[in-house]
């Protein structure tokens, strides 16, 4: 564009439109365009769900091991999935924390992450807990069968587990931890691994068998690992809400 002090005379200069115009974009030819600045690149969450949108990811299972399982873990542990750490190894504890996710998010429960579950990373459905304590408490999903360690309205942690079934049904309702076992114990229907009793009989517990699905006596399992990493932050006197 000409500078606006500039005029051009049509007595003095007589110049059709057509030549001026030719005239103008003579003189453009050469200039360097600017390039238009750069986006601020995206942080935290954000940039992550990014990534994953923008690249194609391969598919993880367990035994999988490389960049792309550092990238699942790290987006599973931002999301308060427990993974057991970073290492880009999908090891059992990976492959629950994918379980979870896909229990939450309504996807298929087969710990594998393809396309959807991969989508699913990018918008995931973002848990909040039922009930607001200043310290932690443990809520059970029945319908979902996934456990929440809540904290201060927030679900702090999220782990995969696996209730009553029909005919064992897990009692819903709203009580405390009232005694702990630091250590397996052999129940009559099994051994149950540092288990927390809510009501009579019925306990959090680690297990050695999780399945995706319903199929304990009552108590609610979670990983033998899950529990370990789940203990310290369990006292007597913790909530603990069961519920569909």
């Amino acid at each position: 564009m000409l500078p606006a002090s500039s005029h051009i005379s049509r007595h003095r200069h007589p110049v059709s439109r057509a030549a001026l115009g030719t005239a103008l974009l003579v003189g453009l030819v050469g200039l360097a365009v600017p390039a238009a600045p750069a986006a601020a690149a995206p942080t935290s969450a954000a940039a992550t769900a990014v990534t994953l949108a923008a690249s194609s990811q391969p598919t993880l299972r367990q035994g999988s091991r490389g960049a792309a399982v550092t990238t699942l873990q790290s987006r599973l542990t931002a999301l308060r999935y427990d993974v057991g750490g970073v290492d880009g190894i999908f090891g059992p504890s990976t492959h629950h924390a994918v379980v979870a996710f896909q229990k939450v998010n309504g996807l298929v429960r087969d710990g594998i992450v393809g396309p959807r579950t991969w989508a699913a990373l990018d918008r995931p459905v973002i848990p909040k807990p039922k009930y607001h304590h200043p310290g932690y408490s443990v809520e059970v999903n029945l319908t979902r069968q996934v456990l929440y360690l809540g904290r201060n309205g927030v679900v702090f942690r999220i782990l995969d587990a696996s209730s009553g079934t029909a005919s064992t049904p897990t009692p819903t309702g709203n009580w405390t931890v009232q005694r702990r076992i630091d250590g397996w114990r052999q129940s009559d229907l099994g051994l149950l691994w540092r288990p927390n009793y809510f009501y009579r009989g019925y306990a959090v517990h680690g297990a050695t068998s999780v399945p995706t699905y319903p199929a304990s006596h009552g108590c609610v399992r979670v990983p033998v690992p899950a529990m370990d990493r789940l203990w310290a932050t369990i006292r007597i006197g913790t909530p603990v809400h069961i519920y569909r």
